[in-house]
């Protein structure tokens, strides 16, 4: 019998998944993650027969031990690790609606919970401050920006094309699918913003940008700046929500401009920004 592993690994080399695990590849590419883990855990070898309830309460606790597989020391993030085990039990879902297994092994098996994490944003004159700080990667600088002022991820600005950015009676406009919702989109951008895209041209909007820009490239022209925080790129979203939210924009229209599913997901912006509120609030005292 072919070890379940086999089977990944070779649909992983033909740059496709099995019927049971198309979507998580679809969606996230978080299944081939997962999988390079769980291969690392049975040391390459387990068949179908092999994954019950046990075996996946030790992969859980496997993962749970937090190692990385990119060499650095420190172990992985709680909220990486519970995304990783969601993926595995849609795996197993996915493989019993499939009659790959015998039984729903979701049934006995404890997710676990995501932690909240503190969300990490620039004020205005941060921004500002980055804007006039030179960076060594000019391409990182505008995409930078433009992401501070459209809210864009890092994925769909990698993948903006001059094609995607029009112009309406109202202005200009980006017309995209996003990678993480695979949804289309018409945003509206302002001039400001368009201007860090730089001459039109044809082809990729930020040609140049590359994936390893945000790391060491990143946290150097932000410390540059004076900004002694941990500043992701991902950031800039948040950012540019919270600037969204402080201005008064109403919650539905930010959540429209972010493309999120659900408001919910945008109501934590306004939270925060209640806590600022709350925070400054107790700044001036007289005792």
């Amino acid at each position: 019998m072919q070890t379940i592993v086999y089977q990944c690994d070779t649909a992983m080399s033909a740059q496709k998944l099995p019927n049971c695990c198309k979507k998580c590849f679809k969606k996230y590419q978080k299944w081939k993650i997962v999988y390079q883990h769980f291969y690392d855990f049975c040391e390459g070898k387990c068949t179908v027969g092999e994954i019950n309830e046990d075996f996946c309460k030790k992969f859980q606790a496997y993962l749970l031990k937090g190692g990385r597989r990119d060499g650095r020391k420190s172990k992985l993030a709680h909220n990486s690790i519970a995304g990783y085990w969601s993926t595995f039990r849609t795996l197993l879902k996915e493989a019993y609606q499939e009659k790959l297994l015998r039984e729903n092994i979701n049934d006995f098996l404890e997710k676990i919970e995501w932690k909240d994490t503190k969300i990490e944003f620039l004020s205005l004159d941060e921004v500002k401050k980055l804007a006039a700080t030179p960076c060594k990667h000019e391409v990182l600088r505008r995409a930078s920006l433009f992401s501070c002022m459209t809210g864009l991820r890092i994925s769909d600005i990698q993948q903006l094309r001059w094609e995607h950015i029009v112009k309406t009676e109202d202005g200009y406009v980006m017309r995209i699918r996003t990678e993480k919702t695979d949804e289309e989109a018409t945003l509206p951008i302002s001039e400001e913003a368009l201007a860090f895209c730089g001459e039109r041209e044809e082809g990729l909007v930020f040609k140049t940008l590359k994936r390893s820009m945000i790391n060491y490239p990143l946290r150097a022209w932000i410390k540059e700046a004076g900004i002694n925080r941990r500043i992701t790129f991902h950031c800039f979203r948040h950012t540019y929500a919270t600037l969204l939210t402080s201005a008064g924009v109403p919650i539905y229209t930010i959540a429209k401009m972010l493309t999120h599913r659900n408001v919910k997901n945008t109501q934590i912006y306004a939270e925060v920004m209640d806590q600022n509120k709350r925070e400054a609030a107790n700044v001036i005292s007289l005792k």
